[in-house]
């Protein structure tokens, strides 16, 4: 039996938040912090006290996790003291606070770079121990001086790991004095599940159901376990839920099956054609959440080069008169700022230049296709044209059945926010931001086959029809080809993992250092390396062509972890312990450009090193350096690590791993929520034949059918209730024993 535990965090936006550049504004980003372990970093939003973020993570946890944390921080302000003074500097000097004493530093005039390098020495007083402060002070000639922040570290600290390297300076107790009285507010949304997984066994009979689920007739399916968590399940729920039955039924290989049943459910209660899929159903957040699960890698391929061009280059483009900035682009001549028009025609021609090559990519793109995909489309076709048959309808439905799920869930979102869907590592500029929304409308408007255009508000489009309409017959012919795919369902067999091991999850330019048997770590001593993870292997390179590779096994690691920045003075290193076949450790070293990079590798090297055997629980968060540990100060080499691993937190996304016993807990938590529900409709009312029939028209035998599966699903239930006890029971007499027992 396993235990686990998952954190949706949803950082929304910010409100009146305090300026900290001269300009009047700040350039705020959130950090999410778990037992001070940064697991997530928002974007950084430029020039704004009001913040808009819209970003959500899922974290895995270890169980015994004690604290969840959000830092608002100014980008300017890291590693860097804020400016106090007019001339957009400071005059920084700091005072250390123990017990009842306090010292300060010299003072150094106009930096926002201050290298003090001075030993302050303070004596051991009687009485409990005190923590320690370290304040940072602006100094002024005139008046008081200016706080700039703030560091404590508590006697626990100091005793077990004495600080060094940078550290995020913090309000005063009082910072609403220091901020004009309004720190601002941070939104945020969270929700924090714990579960005890069972061994696989307990939830066979679970699986069965589920199985037989996508057998039976879907239209006629009121009291199977996929009906009832369609009713039950409402928005951010239906969301998750989708994904845990989508990854479910992919380890089975009936992910075709599943996606199917839910399909002819959808459509034969759908009577308008027009508004098929469009609600945010089960059958419809599960054909998204298996795009993204399955095509993540195939939409990066398509997407990537244009969207890289777009972020690169910056070109202003804009259609609408009420947003056109004339005097932002300037021609260099006497003629001065263009007019209205030249405007127009110049961001006509620079959307083009972007939309024909995305265009040209995705009609390109059949045979990279997952073929997953390809099969799924084609049900999906087949089901459409089957529940509309009517000559007025069946030319565009079967188009707009797919391209409503692949343009207008995929593509478009993608193009929209790169960030979310892992195409950039930040959000875009406004600039950028604009651009990116003109090139998703128009991505839309192909995937809408153009039956919108001049209908809506956004007459101003209207130069982009002719480039959207021709592009419209050529998508018709690609999802012809998409669908013209041998096969009707998968294999049926059972998969292990959403991609093969040797699958390359994570790759890109790092920084790399080995771990030196004696002698100073230089920070000289990281060189650049193409690096690539796979599930088998990390590899090492001196660029992507080169063909001679260094490669570590996956198995082999014990430990990923973070490097304290003093370590090496260096910001975003981690450290990948490895064991040899004689059982000694070794230590790779690798710098990422920022923390988001760092947060998506360790994350992603966690997870791949997730079922090796004898991790480490603990490892030095240090480097050996000058005959002892920069962590802990202890002078072997071979020291027991001061510092526990962090091997259970990683973050959720597409290239998570099969887990089909927590995925199966995760359907059987939402079932407990509609236990009462099903005994209420299906089984206690002595009347509830007649109703149902009376409101269905359904016949006695579809109705005994019903309460047969009613029956099997409260069955299942109360076995997984009382499995949960057992065990429930079996730890409470462990804890009861304590550490003497037998």
């Amino acid at each position: 039996m396993a235990k686990s535990s998952s954190l949706s965090v949803r950082v929304v936006e910010g409100r009146a938040l305090p300026a900290k550049d001269v300009s009047g504004s700040s350039d705020p980003y959130c950090l999410v912090k778990v037992d001070d372990e940064v697991v997530a970093r928002t974007a950084t939003v430029w020039r704004s006290l009001g913040p808009f973020w819209g970003e959500e993570y899922t974290v895995h946890l270890p169980l015994d996790f004690h604290q969840l944390a959000f830092y608002v921080l100014d980008e300017d302000t890291v590693g860097d003291l804020a400016p106090r003074d007019i001339s957009g500097t400071s005059d920084p000097f700091a005072r250390v606070f123990w017990g009842s004493q306090s010292l300060e530093t010299s003072t150094i005039k106009k930096t926002r770079f201050p290298h003090w390098d001075e030993v302050l020495e303070l004596r051991e007083m009687p009485g409990a121990p005190s923590p320690l402060r370290v304040e940072l002070w602006d100094w002024d000639m005139v008046g008081k001086n200016d706080f700039l922040g703030m560091v404590e570290f508590s006697p626990k600290t100091l005793q077990q790991k004495p600080p060094n390297g940078w550290f995020r300076l913090l309000p005063f107790p009082r910072a609403e004095e220091d901020s004009g009285g309004n720190l601002g507010a941070l939104r945020v949304k969270v929700r924090l599940i714990e579960d005890r997984v069972l061994p696989s066994q307990c939830y066979q009979p679970l699986m069965e159901l589920l199985m037989e689920s996508v057998q039976g007739p879907a239209e006629e399916d009121t009291a199977s376990p996929l009906a009832l968590l369609e009713e039950l399940t409402f928005g951010d729920c239906r969301q998750d839920l989708a994904t845990k039955l989508v990854k479910l039924f992919l380890g089975r290989g009936l992910a075709g099956r599943f996606l199917d049943y839910l399909t002819r459910r959808e459509v034969a209660r759908t009577m308008d054609p027009n508004t098929l899929f469009r609600s945010n159903s089960l059958a419809s957040k599960s054909m998204e959440q298996f795009m993204k699960l399955v095509g993540m890698p195939y939409l990066h391929e398509v997407l990537k080069p244009v969207i890289s061009r777009v972020f690169e280059e910056k070109k202003y483009m804009e259609l609408d008169p009420c947003k056109m900035d004339l005097g932002r682009t300037r021609r260099i001549s006497f003629k001065g700022a263009p007019s209205e028009e030249q405007m127009r025609e110049t961001s006509l021609g620079l959307l083009t230049g972007y939309l024909g090559p995305i265009v040209d990519a995705i009609v390109g793109s059949v045979g990279r296709c997952p073929p997953a995909m390809r099969l799924a489309f084609k049900q999906l076709h087949r089901r459409v044209e089957e529940r509309f048959p009517q000559a007025e309808h069946r030319q565009d439905v079967k188009y707009l059945a797919i391209s409503g799920f692949l343009f207008l869930r995929f593509f478009a979102p993608a193009i929209l926010t790169p960030k979310l869907f892992d195409l950039r590592d930040q959000h875009a500029d406004p600039q950028t931001s604009r651009s990116l929304l003109l090139l998703a409308k128009a991505v839309q408007s192909i995937g809408n086959l153009g039956q919108q255009l001049g209908q809506g508000k956004e007459l101003w489009m209207a130069p982009l029809h002719p480039f959207l309409l021709q592009s419209v017959s050529r998508v018709r012919d690609f999802l012809d080809r998409l669908v013209d795919v041998d096969g009707d369902e998968e294999a049926g067999v059972p998969a292990r993992a959403l991609f093969p091991p040797s699958a390359i999850v994570r790759e890109g330019y790092l920084l790399k250092r080995k771990e030196e048997p004696a002698g100073l770590a230089t920070r000289f001593a990281f060189k650049k390396r193409y690096v690539w993870l796979s599930g088998e292997t990390l590899s090492f390179s001196k660029s992507p062509e080169w063909q001679m590779r260094h490669s570590i096994p996956v198995s082999h690691i014990r430990a990923v972890e973070r490097v304290d920045e003093g370590a090496f003075q260096l910001p975003h290193v981690m450290q990948v312990v490895t064991q040899d076949g004689t059982g000694a450790l070794h230590t790779t070293y690798l710098q990422c450009k920022n923390v988001n990079e760092l947060n998506q590798w360790l994350s992603a090297l966690r997870k791949a090193s997730a079922p090796n055997p004898d991790k480490l629980a603990a490892c030095h968060p240090g480097a050996f350096r000058s005959a002892r540990w920069t962590c802990c100060l202890q002078a072997e080499r071979s020291a027991a690590g001061c510092s526990r691993t962090h091997s259970a937190v990683t973050l959720g996304d597409w290239s998570d791993p099969l887990d089909p016993d927590a995925e199966a807990q995760t359907v059987y938590r939402q079932l407990l929520l509609g236990r009462d529900q099903l005994r209420l409709k299906l089984l206690e009312d002595s009347n509830m034949d007649t109703a149902l029939e009376a409101d269905t028209g359904a016949c006695p035998e579809v109705l005994a059918r019903q309460r047969a599966a009613a029956a099997r699903l409260l069955e299942v239930l109360a076995d997984l209730d009382r499995a949960h006890e057992e065990f429930q029971q079996q730890e409470r007499g462990k804890a009861a024993l304590g550490p003497l027992g037998p």
